[in-house]
């Protein structure tokens, strides 16, 4: 059996052979790579001594065997062993720390250590996130055209200290020249216009060819987004090389050159995909995180919160996107060290000042106009909008994914990736709308037009306009407000379809700026609709109150504002984090409200059409083994009718505590594959004494063959605490109690199957064994829990883990 890799948001394409692969508990365990881990702290293996000649056994209690107790890949951790071994080494520090002076000063680094860590991933994060910024903003602009003053200039950056700039054409300037005036040395005309067409094609085409070739040699895991494998990991999942050393390089390198391309993709997903690999190497500086899983998914908690501290400028949002979306243990320790690093990474940021505003947010806008109750109206519809294109985009994105899998569209990523971005171009480059990058699409729609704006979205009719003031009343729509409308129409149609099939090629994509440009887009024209509307029929009865003639009673930037939310929230499902990203990254503080309805009603309406969002969907797709807390499990089963062995299965495999030989564990190692063992009294009683891990056994096995005398295939081996004496002719035994966990977590086969699942979604456990009058029945691992969900919900249970 084999986990496949080859997916959408997983896109490694190394295989290994299927007899490598093991069966483990809610994973696949691959023995086949040899990963170097850190030994535990408290593991004991066992050695021989030789005292007068009669055999001793020793427990090798200051000489760990390494590898006991650490986890290979695609395996799943063990939540309860983690957290007692870190609060036996916490209680070991706090001990020793009243005996010396250095002690004490050890037990302050290692409180002060999760604080220092904290600091360095914020400061990581935030110049790796500008430098993200600055480098997609200029290769944006590199395809229309270069600055004669420096190539490395942006448009904006290049007019900026001309002296021949007007402020109606402030985006012309002799310094900047397009490339048809470089080539062919003018800027009017057919040939001109073909001539930046085929340069903007050719530059997006090499941009994406760059981005899908780097992914592909270097390192296949930075594809996608990456939030649905940190999800996984999170919950407790091991997918090493994910938040690697060459993940976190090739990522931050190709999510410059697929957001330079054009494509319809954001930078926002994958940046707390780069914010977790910085955690993650970080982690390796301090032993406390580096030998202990949970500690590091607390780190890689606070990291997914930097990501989206450093994407949007918004700390707050980030430390409830952490939270709410995210992360799988969240304690208060967690809440703080996550603010305090969000609040160091966008510190870092306004340092870097990437967008030049010396601001954090990218759309920073100031409407004044308070809104009305009655507009309430328009803005649930928008979440009803938003609500119905979320639920439409899953369901179109998970079928494309599924295609891309199993048809002759998953052997040629590059093709795929060429394909899409020509289109994409191709398309794109005609309308101003979508030529443009999405973030500063999204940036004119929301603002709010004043006397001073030269964009087509604010060319009212300005007849009856006094100049003295920058707050204008509604007016009558221009020509170019309403060729505005057409080609916004069509650049909504456009991004619709294109996000389906761009979300998850074989490069770097987040969803968040997309799915905002579509809501930005929808508002947009119901905010101008709205506003013709209560200018030409002010004495209608639902404007007649609060809306006079030369009034400034709607806000179009606003509509687009919060249908942005809108979509975003129908396609994560994000709430609570949503509204506080939204206000954060406009500065919108008076509209709380409105995003609060808008965001509530496109969760609704969601809901009601498919319960997951696109990260649990994509996580569904890919087989990994998380167990989702959102969901409710109403069936009335037991334990007994889950667990394995069943009726027509051969008996439980069980080691028994003191009357077996290494031959008789390693011929059961052999033949079975399973994870790990229980250890029981012996084969008639049923009496259960622990539980040992498949790994931990043969590693022990292996070293005590290598370093203990005497040890052959004939040697007994003891779980028990006190080793019998043993015949003078007889081979030394092996002892090997230090391995076993002496108190698997049990329930009794009548236990209800919901009280199960929620003891394995809370405690983060790997397997549980089933009781009958206290002898052994049966186990329940986290894998037969996900295939029992998978069946209830008429879906194949062999999806999981095993595409």
């Amino acid at each position: 059996m084999r986990f496949s890799m080859d997916n959408t948001g997983y896109c490694n394409e190394s295989s290994t052979s299927d007899e490598d692969m093991v069966e483990i508990a809610g994973a696949t365990l691959d023995f086949s790579t040899t990963e170097d881990v850190p030994p535990l702290d408290r593991d004991k293996g066992s050695v021989m001594g030789i005292v007068n000649g009669v055999p001793k056994l020793m427990d090798l209690l200051d000489d760990p065997v390494p590898g006991v107790g650490t986890y290979e890949d695609f395996n799943t951790i063990d939540w309860v062993r983690e957290k007692s071994k870190d609060r036996d080494r916490h209680r070991e520090i706090t001990s020793k720390s009243k005996e010396s002076t250095w002690a004490l000063v050890k037990s302050v680094s290692d409180a002060f250590s999760g604080w220092l860590l904290m600091l360095l991933i914020g400061l990581m994060s935030g110049a790796l996130a500008g430098g993200i910024d600055i480098s997609a903003h200029w290769m944006t602009d590199l395809k229309e055209g270069v600055c004669l003053n420096g190539f490395w200039f942006n448009h904006e950056h290049c007019c900026w200290t001309s002296n021949e700039t007007t402020f109606q054409e402030r985006d012309k300037c002799p310094q900047w020249k397009s490339w048809a005036e470089l080539i062919i040395g003018t800027t009017e005309g057919p040939f001109a216009y073909i001539m930046n067409y085929l340069m903007y094609v050719c530059w997006a085409l090499l941009f994406s060819f760059l981005a899908v070739t780097l992914v592909r040699a270097f390192a296949p895991y930075a594809c996608g987004s990456g939030i649905p494998e940190i999800k996984t990991i999170l919950s407790g999942f091991i997918i090493r090389g994910y938040l690697g050393k060459w993940t976190l390089i090739i990522k931050t390198i190709t999510l410059v050159l697929a957001v330079s391309s054009g494509l319809s993709l954001g930078k926002e997903g994958p940046l707390v995909h780069v914010a977790c690999c910085c955690g993650n190497i970080l982690c390796h500086l301090f032993t406390k995180y580096r030998k202990n899983e949970a500690k590091r998914r607390e780190v890689l908690s606070a990291a997914a919160a930097v990501g989206v501290s450093v994407a949007f400028g918004a700390p707050i949002g980030g430390v409830l996107f952490s939270l709410e979306e995210v992360s799988y243990y969240f304690p208060l320790k967690t809440l703080w060290r996550s603010f305090f690093a969000a609040l160091v990474a966008a510190f870092t940021l306004r340092s870097i000042n990437p967008f030049g505003n010396s601001r954090l947010v990218l759309f920073y806008v100031e409407f004044h106009t308070p809104w009305h109750l009655l507009e309430l109206i328009p803005f649930i519809l928008l979440g009803i909008f938003g609500g119905i294109w979320g639920a439409f985009f899953i369901r179109a994105n998970i079928a494309w994914c599924r295609r891309r899998k199993t048809t002759w569209l998953g052997h040629y990523p590059v093709l795929e990736v060429l394909v899409v971005t020509a289109v994409t171009a191709v398309v794109a480059f005609p309308n101003s709308y979508t030529r443009t990058s999405t973030s500063e699409l999204i940036s004119e729609l929301f603002n709010d037009c004043g006397l001073l704006d030269s964009s087509k979205l604010c060319n009212y009719d300005n007849a009856n306009v006094t100049k003295s003031s920058n707050e204008l009343p509604d007016r009558p729509a221009g020509d170019d407000v309403y060729t505005a409308m057409w080609q916004l129409s069509l650049a909504l149609v456009f991004k619709m379809l294109i996000t389906v099939v761009t979300f998850g090629m074989k490069v770097p994509s987040g969803l968040f700026i997309p799915s905002m440009a579509v809501g930005a887009i929808a508002g947009r024209l119901l905010g101008i609709g709205m506003e013709q509307l209560a200018y030409y029929h002010h004495d209608w009865a639902i404007f007649r109150g609060w809306c006079s003639p030369g009034a400034d009673c709607i806000t179009p930037g606003l509509y687009a504002m919060v249908g942005a939310a809108a979509c975003l929230g129908g396609v994560t499902r994000m709430t609570v984090s949503l509204v506080v990203i939204m206000f954060e990254l406009t500065g919108g503080l008076e509209y709380i409200v409105p995003l609060m309805a808008a965001a509530m009603t496109s969760k609704w309406v969601a809901d009601a059409i498919g319960r997951e969002g696109i990260y649990e969907a994509h996580i569904r797709l890919n087989g990994y083994p998380f167990l989702e807390a959102k969901e409710e499990f109403s069936h009335k089963t037991l334990a007994m009718d889950v667990m394995r062995p069943r009726r027509s299965d051969p008996p439980l495999s069980v080691l028994t505590q003191d009357g077996m030989t290494v031959e008789d564990v390693e011929t059961m190692i052999t033949e079975t594959t399973y994870s790990g063992f229980p250890v029981v009294v012996s084969h008639e009683s049923q009496r259960l004494v622990g539980f040992v891990l498949r790994r931990d056994l043969t590693i022990s096995i292996d070293n005590a063959r290598q370093r203990q005398d005497g040890i052959v295939s004939t040697s007994r081996i003891f779980f028990t605490e006190y080793t019998p004496p043993q015949p003078p002719s007889s081979p030394p035994p092996l002892k090997l109690r230090g391995i076993m966990d002496l108190s698997p977590f049990t329930v009794t086969d009548h236990t209800a199957m919901d009280i199960v699942v929620d003891i394995f979604r809370k405690l983060g456990l790997r397997q549980c064994l089933i009781t009958h009058n206290g002898r052994l029945l049966g186990i329940i691992t986290k894998k037969d829990i996900l295939k029992h969900v998978a069946q209830i919900a008429n879906r194949d249970p062999d999806s999981i883990l095993f595409n």
